[in-house]
């Protein structure tokens, strides 16, 4: 059946495994994982708006998850505060799975 009033469609919300879907999918997922971290840090505010885009620049030119468990690591293990690599990137794949489930819905 087709939906009620097709001119109410969202042309923002990309569809489910498009490559559009997926790059915001990684986008909300990076800036989940900064303000998992922020937390962390003790970073709250402006600080931790701050460090989230920080953190989604880190994504740098060709996206993946490796450059931002990278810095968010790095930047964890500088604060003093211990957590282990397999810890970051069962936070990545969590958030990931948050960000497409919200972008479906």
């Amino acid at each position: 059946m087709p939906p009620a009033n097709p001119d109410k469609l969202s042309v923002e919300q990309p569809l489910a495994g498009s490559d559009a879907f997926e790059f915001q999918a990684a986008a909300n997922r990076n800036r989940m994982m900064a303000l998992w971290a922020a937390q962390k840090m003790g970073l709250a505010g402006k600080s931790s708006e701050s460090y989230a885009q920080a953190v989604v620049r880190a994504d740098g030119e060709q996206p993946s998850e490796e450059d931002v468990i990278r810095k968010v690591l790095g930047d964890l293990t500088a604060s003093n505060i211990t957590i282990r690599e397999s810890e970051v990137r069962t936070k990545a794949a969590e958030f990931l799975a948050q960000a497409r489930e919200a972008l479906k819905s």
